[in-house]
């Protein structure tokens, strides 16, 4: 079987945590090298694999795919080069901090004839899968109010770049991200933007808060964000004319990968029985929808399958380029400089 040799950028939570795990689980990929100070945990973790340096895997004739898992600022400087390399290249959520560094990416790729994809992995949440479903069937009929929160309790500062004053810090980039992106899936780019982001914890230095309308004709699609929530409610909501779909809980793919766990164990991805959605439909009756399956591995077998099998890329650059449209569109319509 044909495979593709893996050169991984970066391994602190991202790297570590989502792209490893997630890389050695997809039979046609082999992640041989990873470029970072972290020798004894990359020996550990990923054995067989060479720790080195970005430059390195970038310029190894060897690496066909180069996964790019490092802070926010250093997306797209790396992605451009190992485009200019002739490498395909896979890159953490958000593709880049601004749209018009993503156009920069896209237009590269095209010029080299590589692909590039972007890892927004929540499109595999099984609450979202869940809630795709169900709308996609009709169960919800024609939806007017859809609503997904991202909410944690975390009142005190973490250590690390995330929560710096840096170009694609703050929640609104970071989890914002992933609202934006699942909305965008649903519903396509929305014709107006209204937002608030703030920081509410004391000392915080970037956004660690944020409330988000967009509008859809007479459809509106509310995605929320609170770092000091210590009971959340509904992680999603969709309202339509045929009925309503209540879904609490949070998709446990991330706690299994932090415990250690692979996605070839059994089990993964299936939700807690009573996280099961509710779904009343307008008639008055109610019935609770087993949880679809959580499925990170799905990116990954995506772009084997792209690269190996000329098949459409799981996420385009072109999507997260949109997602950063509509993230300066938040900053605008809350008053953020640019």
């Amino acid at each position: 079987m044909k495979s593709l040799s893996v050169g991984l950028l970066g391994f602190g939570l991202a790297g570590s945590v989502f792209h490893a795990p997630l890389i050695r689980s997809e039979p046609r990929l082999r992640l041989t090298a990873v470029a970072s100070s972290r020798i004894d945990d990359i020996r550990r973790s990923v054995p067989g694999a060479e720790a080195t340096t970005a430059e390195a895997v970038i310029a190894d004739p060897a690496i066909d795919l180069v996964v790019i898992a490092t802070p926010n600022t250093s997306h797209a400087p790396l992605a451009r080069a190992a485009l200019l390399a002739g490498k395909h290249v896979v890159i953490d959520k958000p593709v880049a901090t601004s749209a018009a560094e993503a156009d920069e990416l896209i237009e590269l790729a095209k010029r080299q004839g590589r692909l590039l994809s972007v890892f927004h992995n929540r499109r595999w949440d099984n609450d979202f899968l869940t809630l795709r479903a169900c709308l996609e069937a009709g169960e919800i009929g024609r939806p007017y109010h859809y609503e997904a929160h991202y909410d944690r309790f975390r009142p005190q500062i973490k250590q690390g770049w995330r929560e710096q004053t840096l170009a694609g810090s703050g929640v609104l980039f970071d989890l914002g991200a992933h609202l934006i992106d699942q909305a965008l899936t649903l519903f396509g780019m929305p014709d107006r933007v209204l937002a608030d982001v703030g920081a509410q914890r004391p000392d915080a230095q970037v956004d660690d808060w944020f409330h988000i309308v967009l509008g859809y004709g007479p459809m509106r699609a509310i995605l929320h964000c609170g770092t000091v929530v210590c009971r959340p409610g509904p992680r999603f909501q969709l309202h339509g004319d045929g009925g309503s779909f209540l879904k609490y809980g949070m998709d446990g793919q991330e706690a299994a990968l932090r415990a250690g766990g692979l996605p070839t164990e059994a089990g993964w991805g299936v939700d807690e029985p009573e996280n099961h959605a509710l779904l009343v439909k307008a008639d008055g009756t109610e019935r609770r929808v087993e949880t679809i399956p959580g499925d990170y591995p799905a990116f990954y077998r995506g772009v084997a399958a792209a690269i190996l099998d000329g098949a459409p890329l799981p996420v385009t650059a072109e999507q997260a380029r949109d997602v950063l449209s509509v993230l300066e569109a938040v900053r605008k319509a809350a008053g953020l400089p640019a």
